[in-house]
């Protein structure tokens, strides 16, 4: 059954603040531009709004700085997370809140927080692959990739420099989230669409820094929405309700399931990737429902069956390979 929900991404750079500017002054100047940032997608009434990471420390604090890891954080408290947690709760929406945080033993993660519309904590993701430059200020590395189970769907996170390893990634491959969401001060350019893509998940990017944008891209790791020169955000509705599929042996597959159900199935088709992305566009039936009815192959399964057919056409006396 068609599965739509609303998502907002917010590239927005933080601002800087003056070297007089006491840390408890500029933990106040912070909750302002967040909720200034927040108060722009609001009229879209989102299911999920997304921020960038480090949402809450000024651009030009060092965060190699202990400083400013102890005394701005020590200021920060958890003002920043009360003043969305409130948001949250009272547009009932999910909201990322990505920052550098203390735990109890006294060690720092790069995280993401995911508060749910009552303005509850629900999970916490900590950065897989921090940078060195984290690592030596002491910022240590999360130990899991984090699915997170909202009302709508299920959530996978990644922060900046994670975008660059495939043992994160693959780690999503396996648990397949429904949407992706990543925040980060690095683009990371083709890297978003080839995880949207390999992971099969709408991906949400915020991101700040000197090239800060949003973009939501379709699994089949397509623009969906994005950020221009004039506003910092993009909004976008999606159907979660989606499967990917190769048109290699599906294509009568696809006419007689058009055929029949009309605009009641979606079927996008980007061009030169040689896969669709197919939708319910009805609460009459799913998008399994459909796929199950009319035959079709979904797109791992048909890689799946293609390296079956591979091993069994494998020249004799070959060594197996290795993927």
């Amino acid at each position: 059954m068609a599965r739509y929900i609303t998502i907002s991404t917010i590239g927005a750079r933080p601002p800087a603040v003056s070297a007089d500017v006491s840390y408890n002054d500029a933990v106040e100047i912070m909750i302002r531009h967040l909720t200034a940032q927040i108060e722009q997608v609001l009229p879209d009434r989102p299911d999920l709004i997304v921020l960038p990471e480090a949402c809450d420390i000024p651009a030009n604090y060092d965060l190699t700085s202990q400083a400013v890891l102890s005394d701005y954080i020590g200021a920060r408290s958890g003002a920043v997370l009360r003043a969305l947690t409130c948001l949250a709760r009272d547009h009932r929406c999910y909201v990322t809140y990505p920052s550098i945080r203390r735990l109890p033993d006294g060690s720092w993660r790069n995280s993401i927080e995911l508060i749910d519309r009552n303005g509850e904590v629900v999970s916490v993701y900590d950065k897989y692959h921090p940078t060195i430059w984290e690592n030596e200020a002491g910022i240590l590395s999360g130990e899991q990739a984090v699915i997170a189970s909202c009302d709508f769907g299920r959530i996978g996170f990644a922060i900046c420099f994670d975008l660059n390893f495939d043992e994160i990634r693959a780690r999503y491959v396996q648990t397949r989230p429904d949407v992706l969401v990543f925040c980060s001060m690095y683009h990371g350019d083709l890297m978003q669409n080839y995880w949207a893509y390999t992971c099969r998940a709408h991906f949400a990017a915020a991101i700040s820094g000197t090239c800060g944008s949003a973009h939501i891209l379709s699994p089949l790791g397509k623009s969906i929405a994005a950020s221009t020169n004039y506003y910092n955000y993009a909004t976008a509705r999606v159907n979660l309700d989606c499967r990917l599929a190769h048109l290699d042996y599906n294509w009568n597959r696809l006419r007689a399931m058009r055929k029949k159900h009309g605009r009641k199935v979606g079927v996008v088709d980007p061009g030169l990737l040689g896969s669709v992305l197919i939708s319910s566009e009805t609460d009459e039936f799913t998008v399994d429902d459909v796929i199950a009815e009319f035959q079709i192959e979904t797109l791992d399964d048909y890689f799946a069956r293609s390296l079956e057919c591979q091993a069994r056409h494998r020249p004799a006396g070959s060594q197996e390979r290795t993927t």
